[in-house]
């Protein structure tokens, strides 16, 4: 081999290469401070933007809690980084969370990152702005009306309580968190989407695998290749559509036969909202919509379920408190028909909601919420881009504020402590805040006290593993799906 020869390969296998790398990192750092904007004197965030054209996604995808704890403790509470293609401010603590929630439409803007609204869709309530985002809304709103939740309670009690009776029955441990996932996928394909109990049963396997799928690929490198997480979520998400829109063209041909429901479900709503609107979604649109309704009525109250489980394990005394108050009005009888649960009497029980709150303010179910800055502004003495992505961290701000103490403790009676109504509304928003608060807020709270009502009326249940390792993937869950063993709670 000659010379000459020896020098190209030395030059091709070593030099080009380490000049390559040298050369992204001079323009990763170029593209990162992009949109700096030089007449606002105010400096970038702390913080690190990670590898080259990757930035931190993967350590986040990995490392989850782990990760965004150290940065919190390194940078504060507002810090840049570089999560998902963007850059990005994560902001926490509450006077920053109320200037970026109640800033919507002015500095920010709703805007999740590129997996999410290609899985779920662009057109979808938590995707679109202006006086389309406030129709939608509007119509989603009705289905969460008060009566609208009279009418969901009997079919909330009928599922909670076939799901009991199946765990009492088992003798070996129920895997909570995945049967969690189950109950809700049921109530919420029935009261949000109209599904029957029949289609369910014949579709609810492959549909529950379907969804875990999709759920598991939301946040994912935006890639479309075979076998990338992206194209396995789009795979469940296109078998999910095709059941949905089978069950859409039946209300259809209901609405034109003038079959009226005896309730009409969300989804229905949304349709007959556009119709009168003049502005009919599309079938795509629909899909969407109803996709998006799944994954909000479900996931986040199957986490929520899983941790009240966790924690009330953990602190039976707990359990026994809410008994008390559930003997206190009256809702043992409930099984009469002159004694059924009602939104009203549900608001009275003080003590089981304070457990629900106490449950979401230490395991939000989701951690918290993407917007993108439509402007430069400035936040707490630093400058946010426009164009930058902000996440504002539902956990995080929880973790911080100061109006809770003893903050690793579980204290539901914190939140009936007098003066609490009047601390800093924005130290707890397990459901966001601003204009793009959770619409089905009041039905996951009616869903929860009905689910904690039922369980310890009927169950005594052990934490097989003891208190388990929760991570967040897209919502909070334990690693080792909780396994617990029921028994039937005998009242004295």
């Amino acid at each position: 081999m000659s010379l000459y020869t020896l020098a190209v390969t030395w030059l091709c296998t070593f030099v080009l290469p380490v000049l390559l790398f040298l050369a992204a990192v001079k323009l990763w750092g170029v593209y990162t401070i992009r949109g700096l904007d030089g007449s606002c004197r105010c400096p970038l965030p702390p913080g690190t933007m990670g590898l080259p054209f990757i930035g931190e996604t993967l350590q986040l995808i990995l490392q989850r809690r782990k990760f965004l704890r150290m940065k919190r403790q390194k940078y504060g509470f507002i810090y840049k980084t570089h999560l998902f293609g963007n850059p990005t401010v994560r902001v926490m603590g509450a006077e920053n969370v109320r200037q970026i929630l109640l800033g919507e439409h002015k500095l920010v803007a709703a805007q999740w990152p590129a997996s999410v609204r290609t899985i779920l869709g662009s057109d979808t309530l938590s995707n679109v702005h202006g006086t389309q985002h406030r129709n939608r809304k509007k119509a989603v709103m009705r289905a969460f009306s008060r009566d609208a939740l009279e009418h969901y309670i009997p079919v909330i009690q009928q599922e909670v309580r076939c799901a009991i009776t199946d765990w009492l029955q088992r003798d070996s441990c129920v895997l909570v968190y995945p049967e969690m996932k189950r109950l809700m996928f049921r109530i919420a394909m029935r009261i949000l989407l109209g599904f029957d109990p029949d289609q369910i049963k014949t579709d609810e396997q492959a549909l529950v695998e379907a969804f875990e799928e999709m759920i598991k690929n939301l946040f994912s490198l935006p890639i479309d290749v075979p076998f990338s997480g992206f194209y396995r979520g789009l795979k469940a998400r296109n078998f999910i559509h095709a059941k949905i829109e089978e069950n859409i063209r039946k209300k259809i041909q209901d609405d034109d036969n003038e079959n009226e429901p005896t309730h009409k479900d969300a989804l229905q709503l949304l349709i007959e909202n556009g119709r009168k609107s003049n502005e009919a979604l599309s079938m795509q649109a629909m899909k969407e919509s109803a996709t998006e309704l799944l994954f909000g009525g479900h996931e986040t109250t199957a986490s929520t379920a899983t941790s009240l489980v966790m924690f009330l394990g953990i602190n039976p005394e707990v359990v026994q408190r809410i008994r008390e108050e559930l003997t206190e009005k009256d809702v043992s009888s409930m099984d009469l028909p002159e004694k059924a649960l009602t939104v009203e009497l549900l608001e009275h029980l003080k003590y089981t909601g304070c457990v629900i709150k106490e449950t979401l303010r230490l395991n939000p179910p989701v951690p918290g919420g993407f917007r993108v800055a439509l402007k430069t502004f400035e936040l707490n003495g630093y400058q946010i881009p426009k164009g930058w992505n902000v996440i504002y961290s539902i956990c995080d701000t929880h973790d911080v504020a100061d109006v809770f103490p003893s903050k690793e403790e579980f204290q539901p009676e914190r939140f009936m402590a007098k003066g609490f109504e009047d601390s800093p509304r924005f130290n707890y928003i397990p459901f966001g805040g601003g204009a793009r608060m959770c619409v089905g807020k009041e039905f996951a709270k009616v869903l929860l006290k009905i689910f904690l009502v039922e369980l310890a009326q009927h169950c005594n249940w052990t934490l097989s593993n003891g208190p388990p390792t929760m991570k967040t993937g897209p919502t909070v869950y334990p690693v080792d799906n909780l396994p617990t063993k029921f028994t039937r709670y005998i009242s004295n």
